[in-house]
């Protein structure tokens, strides 16, 4: 079953991924076979993963987390659904304008 995952490595930081095989990505990604920001920085464990029914839909999916400032990718680990709306909200006059989201203006 395809899978969006996310790891995180011995020094804290995230990696994000796809895979069509969730136990064979994550055993290569242990065995220094996985990406190279991955190898580098082992023992990695597995944070987060979540299933789709076709590896497009996963490769989305981790387009879009890849993006993710790490205190959203907490957030979504953590399931903290509040936080995570407040933190996916354009936060300033620069990003509404400037990004192209259809954001409301913040209030000052």
């Amino acid at each position: 079953m395809p899978h969006m995952y996310m790891i995180q490595c011995c020094d804290g930081a995230f990696y994000t991924g796809s895979t069509k095989d969730l136990s064979r990505r994550l055993w290569q990604h242990q065995n220094g076979m996985g990406a190279s920001h991955t190898a580098k920085r082992l023992p990695v464990q597995l944070v987060y993963a979540e299933e789709f029914t076709n590896i497009a839909d996963a490769f989305y999916r981790e387009k879009q987390v890849q993006g993710w400032s790490r205190a959203k990718k907490i957030a979504l680990m953590q399931e903290a659904w509040d936080r995570l709306h407040i933190l996916v909200e354009c936060q300033n006059s620069s990003h509404w304008e400037n990004v192209g989201f259809d954001c409301a203006q913040p209030t000052e």
